[in-house]
Protein backbone atom coordinates (compact mmCIF):
# COMPACT_ATOMS: atom_id res chain seq x y z
CA UNK A 1 0.00 0.00 0.00
CA UNK A 2 2.09 2.96 -1.10
CA UNK A 3 0.98 4.57 -4.10
CA UNK A 4 -1.58 7.78 -4.06
CA UNK A 5 -4.07 7.45 -6.66
CA UNK A 6 -5.55 10.53 -8.48
CA UNK A 7 -9.23 9.96 -10.24
CA UNK A 8 -9.05 12.40 -13.54
CA UNK A 9 -12.29 14.39 -14.22
CA UNK A 10 -11.92 14.20 -18.59
CA UNK A 11 -14.57 16.74 -20.65
CA UNK A 12 -13.69 16.53 -24.58
CA UNK A 13 -10.34 15.12 -24.19
CA UNK A 14 -9.08 17.68 -22.06
CA UNK A 15 -8.24 16.79 -18.27
CA UNK A 16 -10.48 19.31 -15.93
CA UNK A 17 -8.80 22.35 -13.84
CA UNK A 18 -9.55 20.18 -10.35
CA UNK A 19 -7.97 17.04 -11.32
CA UNK A 20 -4.62 18.84 -12.10
CA UNK A 21 -5.13 21.04 -8.93
CA UNK A 22 -5.36 17.30 -7.04
CA UNK A 23 -2.11 16.12 -8.95
CA UNK A 24 -0.13 19.06 -8.31
CA UNK A 25 -1.25 18.55 -4.12
CA UNK A 26 -0.65 14.75 -4.93
CA UNK A 27 2.52 14.90 -6.35
CA UNK A 28 3.43 16.86 -2.74
CA UNK A 29 1.98 14.31 -0.45
CA UNK A 30 3.95 11.43 -2.47
CA UNK A 31 6.85 13.17 -1.69
CA UNK A 32 6.74 13.40 1.50
CA UNK A 33 5.27 9.58 1.80
CA UNK A 34 8.32 8.60 -0.74
CA UNK A 35 5.74 6.95 -2.66
CA UNK A 36 4.45 7.23 -6.41
CA UNK A 37 1.97 9.26 -7.72
CA UNK A 38 -0.58 7.41 -10.17
CA UNK A 39 -3.76 8.53 -12.20
CA UNK A 40 -6.88 7.16 -13.61
CA UNK A 41 -8.14 8.58 -16.37
CA UNK A 42 -11.51 6.72 -17.75
CA UNK A 43 -13.06 7.63 -20.81
CA UNK A 44 -12.86 7.79 -24.74
CA UNK A 45 -10.07 8.95 -27.30
CA UNK A 46 -7.76 9.00 -23.98
CA UNK A 47 -4.51 9.59 -26.29
CA UNK A 48 -3.50 13.07 -25.47
CA UNK A 49 -4.26 12.38 -21.67
CA UNK A 50 -0.09 11.35 -20.85
CA UNK A 51 1.09 14.58 -22.70
CA UNK A 52 -1.64 16.68 -20.35
CA UNK A 53 -0.83 15.05 -17.01
CA UNK A 54 2.97 14.19 -16.98
CA UNK A 55 4.43 17.37 -16.60
CA UNK A 56 2.51 17.39 -13.12
CA UNK A 57 5.00 14.82 -11.54
CA UNK A 58 2.22 11.39 -12.76
CA UNK A 59 4.92 8.19 -12.44
CA UNK A 60 2.07 6.14 -13.90
CA UNK A 61 -1.26 6.42 -15.82
CA UNK A 62 -3.76 3.55 -15.68
CA UNK A 63 -5.98 4.27 -19.16
CA UNK A 64 -8.87 2.60 -20.05
CA UNK A 65 -9.69 3.62 -23.12
CA UNK A 66 -13.71 2.91 -23.98
CA UNK A 67 -16.30 4.92 -26.74
CA UNK A 68 -18.76 3.86 -23.60
CA UNK A 69 -16.74 5.23 -21.26
CA UNK A 70 -18.09 9.05 -22.32
CA UNK A 71 -19.50 11.10 -20.87
CA UNK A 72 -19.42 9.98 -17.36
CA UNK A 73 -21.54 7.36 -15.97
CA UNK A 74 -21.55 5.71 -12.19
CA UNK A 75 -21.81 2.12 -12.36
CA UNK A 76 -18.83 1.46 -15.15
CA UNK A 77 -16.05 4.15 -13.33
CA UNK A 78 -17.02 2.69 -10.04
CA UNK A 79 -16.39 -0.72 -11.16
CA UNK A 80 -12.98 0.10 -12.76
CA UNK A 81 -12.10 1.83 -9.52
CA UNK A 82 -13.13 -0.87 -6.92
CA UNK A 83 -11.37 -3.42 -9.06
CA UNK A 84 -8.26 -1.58 -9.86
CA UNK A 85 -8.01 -0.34 -6.05
CA UNK A 86 -8.31 -4.27 -5.16
CA UNK A 87 -5.63 -5.21 -7.27
CA UNK A 88 -3.26 -2.01 -6.62
CA UNK A 89 -3.83 -1.15 -3.28
CA UNK A 90 -3.53 2.43 -2.80
CA UNK A 91 -3.17 4.10 0.62
CA UNK A 92 -4.32 7.37 -0.76
CA UNK A 93 -7.30 8.04 -3.78
CA UNK A 94 -8.18 11.31 -4.43
CA UNK A 95 -10.74 12.86 -6.08
CA UNK A 96 -12.56 16.36 -6.95
CA UNK A 97 -15.68 17.74 -4.98
CA UNK A 98 -17.61 18.14 -8.07
CA UNK A 99 -21.12 16.73 -9.41
CA UNK A 100 -18.87 13.35 -10.50
CA UNK A 101 -16.83 13.18 -7.48
CA UNK A 102 -19.89 13.33 -5.25
CA UNK A 103 -21.32 10.41 -7.24
CA UNK A 104 -18.20 8.48 -7.67
CA UNK A 105 -16.18 8.79 -4.08
CA UNK A 106 -18.96 7.35 -2.14
CA UNK A 107 -19.77 4.45 -4.30
CA UNK A 108 -15.96 3.21 -4.67
CA UNK A 109 -15.59 4.12 -0.79
CA UNK A 110 -18.58 1.84 0.10
CA UNK A 111 -17.73 -0.92 -1.63
CA UNK A 112 -13.94 -1.10 -0.53
CA UNK A 113 -15.05 -0.03 3.08
CA UNK A 114 -12.27 3.13 3.61
CA UNK A 115 -14.63 5.54 4.74
CA UNK A 116 -14.98 8.72 3.08
CA UNK A 117 -14.31 12.67 3.77
CA UNK A 118 -15.85 15.07 1.61
CA UNK A 119 -15.24 18.28 0.40
CA UNK A 120 -11.47 18.95 2.10
CA UNK A 121 -9.96 22.36 1.72
CA UNK A 122 -6.27 21.66 2.70
CA UNK A 123 -4.67 17.65 2.65
CA UNK A 124 -1.62 17.09 4.77
CA UNK A 125 0.34 13.82 5.99
CA UNK A 126 1.73 13.68 9.57
CA UNK A 127 1.21 11.43 12.89
CA UNK A 128 -1.86 10.46 15.02
CA UNK A 129 -1.61 9.18 19.06
CA UNK A 130 -4.60 7.00 19.59
CA UNK A 131 -4.36 7.12 23.27
CA UNK A 132 -6.95 4.55 24.52
CA UNK A 133 -4.68 1.44 21.97
CA UNK A 134 -1.56 3.72 23.41
CA UNK A 135 -0.44 3.06 19.73
CA UNK A 136 1.07 5.65 17.42
CA UNK A 137 -0.11 5.94 13.36
CA UNK A 138 2.77 7.19 11.51
CA UNK A 139 2.24 9.26 7.57
CA UNK A 140 -1.75 9.49 8.07
CA UNK A 141 -3.38 11.94 5.44
CA UNK A 142 -4.96 14.80 7.75
CA UNK A 143 -8.28 15.08 5.67
CA UNK A 144 -9.11 18.93 6.78
CA UNK A 145 -12.48 20.45 6.05
CA UNK A 146 -15.09 23.07 7.77
CA UNK A 147 -17.58 21.29 9.89
CA UNK A 148 -20.56 21.93 11.69
CA UNK A 149 -21.67 24.43 8.98
CA UNK A 150 -18.75 26.00 8.89
CA UNK A 151 -17.91 27.43 12.24
CA UNK A 152 -14.94 24.97 12.85
CA UNK A 153 -11.94 23.14 11.03
CA UNK A 154 -11.84 19.28 11.30
CA UNK A 155 -8.85 17.68 10.87
CA UNK A 156 -9.76 13.92 10.33
CA UNK A 157 -7.57 10.30 9.99
CA UNK A 158 -8.61 7.29 8.80
CA UNK A 159 -5.55 4.84 10.87
CA UNK A 160 -6.89 1.61 9.59
CA UNK A 161 -8.97 1.31 6.40
CA UNK A 162 -7.69 1.57 2.67
CA UNK A 163 -6.90 3.52 0.66
CA UNK A 164 -7.92 6.88 2.80
CA UNK A 165 -10.38 8.78 0.17
CA UNK A 166 -11.43 12.30 -0.09
CA UNK A 167 -13.11 14.82 -2.48
CA UNK A 168 -11.45 18.00 -2.55
CA UNK A 169 -12.98 21.10 -4.18
CA UNK A 170 -12.05 23.07 -7.34
CA UNK A 171 -9.70 26.02 -6.64
CA UNK A 172 -8.88 25.44 -3.03
CA UNK A 173 -5.63 23.88 -4.48
CA UNK A 174 -2.95 25.51 -6.88
CA UNK A 175 -2.28 24.14 -10.20
CA UNK A 176 1.05 24.18 -11.12
CA UNK A 177 3.70 22.05 -13.34
CA UNK A 178 5.71 19.86 -11.46
CA UNK A 179 8.44 19.48 -14.06
CA UNK A 180 7.66 19.76 -17.86
CA UNK A 181 10.05 17.25 -19.49
CA UNK A 182 8.72 14.68 -16.56
CA UNK A 183 7.86 11.16 -18.20
CA UNK A 184 5.75 8.50 -16.67
CA UNK A 185 4.93 5.69 -17.39
CA UNK A 186 1.48 4.42 -19.50
CA UNK A 187 -0.52 1.73 -18.47
CA UNK A 188 -3.54 0.63 -20.90
CA UNK A 189 -6.13 -2.00 -19.76
CA UNK A 190 -8.64 -4.26 -21.43
CA UNK A 191 -12.29 -2.42 -20.05
CA UNK A 192 -14.13 -5.87 -20.45
CA UNK A 193 -11.88 -7.39 -17.82
CA UNK A 194 -12.98 -4.18 -15.06
CA UNK A 195 -16.65 -3.73 -16.37
CA UNK A 196 -19.78 -6.24 -16.85
CA UNK A 197 -22.38 -5.56 -19.42
CA UNK A 198 -24.75 -4.59 -17.03
CA UNK A 199 -22.30 -1.78 -16.08
CA UNK A 200 -24.06 -0.41 -19.22
CA UNK A 201 -27.55 -0.19 -18.23
CA UNK A 202 -27.44 3.67 -18.43
CA UNK A 203 -27.28 5.04 -22.22
CA UNK A 204 -26.40 8.72 -22.66
CA UNK A 205 -28.38 10.00 -25.57
CA UNK A 206 -28.18 13.54 -25.44
CA UNK A 207 -26.26 15.90 -23.08
CA UNK A 208 -27.07 20.04 -23.30
CA UNK A 209 -23.72 21.77 -21.44
CA UNK A 210 -24.76 25.89 -20.78
CA UNK A 211 -21.72 27.72 -20.26
CA UNK A 212 -21.55 30.20 -16.99
CA UNK A 213 -21.30 33.51 -18.23
CA UNK A 214 -19.94 34.26 -14.97
CA UNK A 215 -16.08 33.49 -15.02
CA UNK A 216 -15.90 34.16 -11.02
CA UNK A 217 -12.69 31.21 -10.63
CA UNK A 218 -10.94 32.91 -13.37
CA UNK A 219 -11.04 36.90 -12.80
CA UNK A 220 -7.51 38.32 -11.54
CA UNK A 221 -9.67 41.00 -9.56
CA UNK A 222 -13.22 40.48 -7.76
CA UNK A 223 -15.32 42.84 -6.43
CA UNK A 224 -17.66 41.01 -3.48
CA UNK A 225 -20.54 42.15 -1.99
CA UNK A 226 -22.25 40.99 1.44
CA UNK A 227 -25.32 41.29 3.05
CA UNK A 228 -24.21 44.75 4.33
CA UNK A 229 -24.58 46.25 0.53
CA UNK A 230 -28.47 46.81 2.10
CA UNK A 231 -30.30 46.02 -1.56
CA UNK A 232 -30.25 44.62 -4.70
CA UNK A 233 -29.79 48.04 -5.88
CA UNK A 234 -27.04 49.04 -4.32
CA UNK A 235 -25.49 45.90 -5.49
CA UNK A 236 -25.04 47.53 -8.57
CA UNK A 237 -22.42 49.86 -7.50
CA UNK A 238 -20.48 46.68 -7.34
CA UNK A 239 -20.82 46.42 -10.90
CA UNK A 240 -20.13 49.97 -11.82
CA UNK A 241 -16.99 49.12 -10.40
CA UNK A 242 -16.33 46.24 -11.90
CA UNK A 243 -16.63 47.66 -14.67
CA UNK A 244 -14.53 50.71 -14.23
CA UNK A 245 -11.38 48.57 -13.26
CA UNK A 246 -11.97 45.27 -15.21
CA UNK A 247 -13.28 43.03 -12.34
CA UNK A 248 -15.69 40.35 -11.64
CA UNK A 249 -18.53 40.57 -9.01
CA UNK A 250 -18.63 38.04 -6.77
CA UNK A 251 -21.37 37.59 -3.58
CA UNK A 252 -21.23 36.27 -0.29
CA UNK A 253 -23.83 33.34 0.82
CA UNK A 254 -25.57 36.15 3.35
CA UNK A 255 -26.08 38.28 0.00
CA UNK A 256 -27.37 35.91 -2.76
CA UNK A 257 -29.94 34.70 -0.10
CA UNK A 258 -31.24 37.93 0.17
CA UNK A 259 -31.58 38.12 -3.28
CA UNK A 260 -28.98 40.76 -4.02
CA UNK A 261 -27.10 38.58 -6.49
CA UNK A 262 -27.11 35.40 -8.67
CA UNK A 263 -26.06 32.10 -6.91
CA UNK A 264 -23.21 31.64 -9.52
CA UNK A 265 -21.42 34.50 -7.72
CA UNK A 266 -21.10 32.90 -4.42
CA UNK A 267 -18.35 32.94 -2.90
CA UNK A 268 -17.04 30.46 0.25
CA UNK A 269 -17.62 26.94 1.49
CA UNK A 270 -20.87 26.32 -0.45
CA UNK A 271 -20.07 28.43 -3.02
CA UNK A 272 -16.75 29.12 -5.42
CA UNK A 273 -13.18 29.00 -3.95
CA UNK A 274 -11.39 32.19 -5.61
CA UNK A 275 -7.30 33.18 -5.06
CA UNK A 276 -7.85 36.32 -7.49
CA UNK A 277 -4.98 39.25 -7.62
CA UNK A 278 -6.82 41.62 -5.93
CA UNK A 279 -9.99 41.05 -3.89
CA UNK A 280 -12.56 44.13 -2.67
CA UNK A 281 -15.08 42.62 0.02
CA UNK A 282 -17.39 45.13 0.13
CA UNK A 283 -19.94 45.22 3.59
CA UNK A 284 -18.80 41.62 3.80
CA UNK A 285 -18.44 40.79 7.74
CA UNK A 286 -15.76 37.74 7.01
CA UNK A 287 -17.69 34.29 8.35
CA UNK A 288 -15.02 31.41 8.18
CA UNK A 289 -17.79 29.75 5.33
CA UNK A 290 -17.00 33.48 3.57
CA UNK A 291 -13.21 33.32 4.32
CA UNK A 292 -12.70 29.63 3.50
CA UNK A 293 -13.17 30.41 -0.44
CA UNK A 294 -11.04 33.83 -1.10
CA UNK A 295 -8.65 33.77 2.14
CA UNK A 296 -5.57 32.72 -0.74
CA UNK A 297 -6.28 36.17 -2.72
CA UNK A 298 -3.27 37.82 -3.13
CA UNK A 299 -4.39 41.27 -1.78
CA UNK A 300 -7.70 41.62 0.00
CA UNK A 301 -9.11 44.93 0.45
CA UNK A 302 -11.83 45.46 3.29
CA UNK A 303 -14.55 48.24 2.94
CA UNK A 304 -17.18 47.88 6.01
CA UNK A 305 -18.61 50.25 8.30
CA UNK A 306 -17.77 47.67 11.21
CA UNK A 307 -14.02 48.42 12.35
CA UNK A 308 -14.01 45.34 14.41
CA UNK A 309 -15.64 42.94 11.80
CA UNK A 310 -13.76 39.35 11.31
CA UNK A 311 -12.59 40.40 7.49
CA UNK A 312 -10.37 42.99 8.71
CA UNK A 313 -8.54 40.25 10.34
CA UNK A 314 -7.33 38.79 6.88
CA UNK A 315 -7.20 42.16 4.83
CA UNK A 316 -4.53 43.96 3.76
CA UNK A 317 -5.82 47.06 3.79
CA UNK A 318 -8.90 48.41 5.42
CA UNK A 319 -11.40 50.81 4.61
CA UNK A 320 -14.06 51.92 7.40
CA UNK A 321 -16.79 53.36 6.04
CA UNK A 322 -20.27 53.23 4.20
CA UNK A 323 -19.91 51.03 0.84
CA UNK A 324 -22.51 53.82 -0.83
CA UNK A 325 -20.09 56.64 0.19
CA UNK A 326 -16.70 54.44 -0.39
CA UNK A 327 -17.19 52.64 -3.47
CA UNK A 328 -18.16 55.96 -5.50
CA UNK A 329 -15.39 58.08 -4.37
CA UNK A 330 -13.40 54.99 -5.56
CA UNK A 331 -15.30 54.98 -9.30
CA UNK A 332 -14.23 58.72 -8.98
CA UNK A 333 -10.37 58.88 -8.30
CA UNK A 334 -9.70 55.47 -10.87
CA UNK A 335 -11.16 57.23 -13.43
CA UNK A 336 -9.34 60.19 -12.74
CA UNK A 337 -5.89 58.70 -12.05
CA UNK A 338 -5.92 56.32 -14.82
CA UNK A 339 -4.88 56.47 -17.95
Amino acid sequence: MNNLFVYLEIENGKVEDVSLELLTKGRTLANSLHCNLEAVAAGSQLDEIGAQVFPYGVDVLHLFDDARLYPYTSLPHTSILVKLFEKEKPQIALMGATSIGRDLGPRVSSALFSGLTADCTALEIGDHEEKKEDKTYTNLLYQIRPAFGGNIVATIVNPDNRPQMATVREGVMKKEIFDAAYKGQTVSYKVKDYVSATDFVVDVIERHIEASKVNIKGAPIIVAGGYGMGSKENFRLLHDLANTIGAEVGASRAAVDAGYAEHERQIGQTGVTVRPKLYIACGISGQIQHIAGMQDSSMIIAINSDPNAPINTIADYVITGEVETVIPKMIKYYKKNSK
